[in-house]
């Protein structure tokens, strides 16, 4: 490395893949907005996909490597991670881990390599299916290995670190003035997409996982159709359960009713197009897209599982039960039409999800050694 390199402190995220995802948002958000000729951001995905980011990361000045995905073989995980680790002795400021599921490993590599390490919680998880129990056995390690603690919300950091845990709040901010609601975006959407101005649209922007809860938002969807024929369902995101979601439109017959838009670059626009966002996730932490959603004037219907510390500005959220039935939901969602749109972005920014001042809290922190 240069003279010049090693004035800049590199930072380790570790995530999954780099494509449009809660976490992956607020990093990228955070990325485009710290002193870049002070901090710079690596990246390790736990994956051999090529993430949609990846190109502006390099054009950033971060670098991006790719481990083999935790198959359960912890003896290749953790020699992977050494090996990693040995190779890049001296190189990093702080590892910053996002994987929750894994951390307790690669962290532990990390601080055997003498590198400080952030553990990083994303969700809150109520439930105890079979995924949920996996999880916290292999993440419930990481609270004594760990350094430093983070959380997107309060609710986040004690499900994943324990209500005795010291860890600090870091919002999943966002670029307030991106989401201003304009009317200009909105008509250029729906004529993108050849949708009537009449047409009742509701939308939901998030990765096909099973956590989001797309087969409930189908049904949902079709109970909508049964009160209001004329309307329409724009699905935007990617993951692994896309292909099983389009069958189970397919086999519905709705696929004339439902949009399948698949990762996209102008989210904010998108969201002036939308009416309603239905959101009824089984567990989430602090979603960035609802964030983005009531910045841009955008009312939600989510499930009750998220966290009140999601609801921003209280006209825009309505709240349901899982339990409740799917055309229960169906009016809720289309009661929530029909209102007068506008911006939200001093409300937001006023309580704190600016992200140029969120970005200059971490890179204080990094540049302090944790000490801010």
């Amino acid at each position: 490395m240069s003279k010049a390199e090693q004035r800049v402190l590199r930072i380790l995220h570790v995530i999954g893949v780099l494509n449009r995802g809660g976490a992956e948002t607020m990093i990228m958000n955070l990325y485009r907005n710290i002193d870049r000729t002070k901090v710079q951001f690596d990246f390790v995905e736990n994956t051999d996909e090529t993430g949609i980011y990846e190109q502006e990361i390099r054009e950033l000045g971060g670098r991006i490597y790719h481990c083999p995905k935790f198959s359960g073989n912890v003896i290749s995980y953790m020699k992977w991670w050494n090996e990693f680790f040995d190779h890049h002795m001296n190189e990093f400021a702080f590892v910053h881990g996002h994987i929750g599921s894994t951390a307790a490993m690669y962290l532990h590599s990390a601080k055997k390599h003498g590198i400080p390490t952030i553990a990083h919680s994303h969700n809150v998880f109520r439930g105890y299916d079979l995924n949920q129990i996996e999880y916290r056995i292999l993440s419930y390690p990481t609270r004594f290995i760990s350094d430093y603690f983070f959380a997107c919300s309060l609710d986040a950091g004690i499900s994943r670190f324990g209500r005795k845990a010291s860890f600090q709040v870091i919002r999943n901010a966002i670029d307030t003035k991106q989401f201003e609601y304009r009317e200009e975006y909105r008509r250029q959407i729906l004529d993108e997409l050849q949708i009537d101005e009449t047409t009742a649209v509701f939308g939901h922007i998030g990765r096909f996982w099973p956590q989001k809860n797309h087969a409930f938002l189908i049904d949902i969807f079709k109970e909508v159709l049964k009160l209001h024929p004329d309307s329409i369902l724009l699905l935007v995101g990617d993951g692994p359960l896309k292909e099983e979601t389009e069958q189970r439109v397919i086999s519905s017959g709705l696929q004339d009713r439902i949009r399948f838009l698949g990762v996209r670059e102008d989210i904010p626009k998108m969201m002036c197009a939308i009416d309603v966002m239905i959101f009824p996730s089984v567990y989430e932490g602090l979603p960035v897209t609802l964030v983005e959603s009531q910045c841009s004037g955008l009312k939600c219907l989510m499930s009750d599982v998220i966290s009140d510390e999601t609801i921003l500005c209280p006209e825009l959220i309505e709240k349901m039960s899982l339990n409740e039935s799917a055309h229960q939901w169906a009016e809720k969602a289309l009661s929530m039409r029909g209102y007068e749109r506008r911006s939200f972005v001093h409300e937001i920014t006023e309580q704190g999800f600016d992200i140029a001042e969120n970005a200059a809290r971490l890179q204080k922190f990094y540049q302090s050694g944790g000490n801010a």
